[in-house]
């Protein structure tokens, strides 16, 4: 499975080096010299240094030797390709490809959309159900989402007022969505 774990921030110094945002709960490993990440074009960089300046991670890429080169990767994603099981074994960890898909259901199991997407904001990981009325965001905790099941492909999110409560009562006991 490949999984974004990283963007490129801004250039660091005159020598290629790059700031990256990290997206992985395991940076050490992804991000350790002698490592490869691709870009989005399939491009593979090969991880030469990295430390932390600060509360940044400077990245610097084996063939990237100067700003310029650096300052071009801005913005650009970086992957890795993981195994299919969640890197630290948590049963209450997921990978987005995991939850992308699933089947949303309120607490009495009445449909209330689909996961189309997942938004990793500073607060908290966001859930995009669509449903029958438009998008709607769901906080990714567990007191709104108390029950995930990916063999299934469905989840429990709590229907609380002013989230899902008018879907469930204006869906009356249909499942179309």
């Amino acid at each position: 499975m490949d999984v974004i774990v990283g963007t490129v921030g801004k250039a660091h110094g005159i020598r290629g080096e790059v700031t990256v945002y990290l997206r992985t709960d395991d940076p050490a490993g992804r991000f350790a010299p002698g490592r490869s990440v691709r870009l989005g074009s399939g491009e593979s960089l090969s991880i030469s240094t990295v430390r932390r300046q600060g509360g940044a991670v400077v990245v610097g890429f084996a063939g990237v030797g100067d700003r310029s080169r650096a300052e071009a990767l801005r913005g650009e994603d970086l992957w890795a390709t993981l195994d299919d099981e969640p890197v630290t074994g948590d049963s209450d960890e997921f990978h987005d490809s995991h939850l992308i898909g699933l089947r949303a259901s309120d607490q009495h199991g009445q449909s209330v959309g689909v996961v189309r997407q997942v938004l990793h904001l500073p607060a908290q990981d966001v859930l995009v159900l669509e449903t029958a009325a438009g998008e709607r965001l769901v906080p990714f905790v567990r007191e709104l989402v108390p029950k995930v099941d990916v063999r299934a492909g469905r989840l429990v999110v709590h229907a609380i007022p002013g989230l899902l409560a008018d879907l469930v009562a204006d869906s009356g006991g249909s499942d179309a969505v």
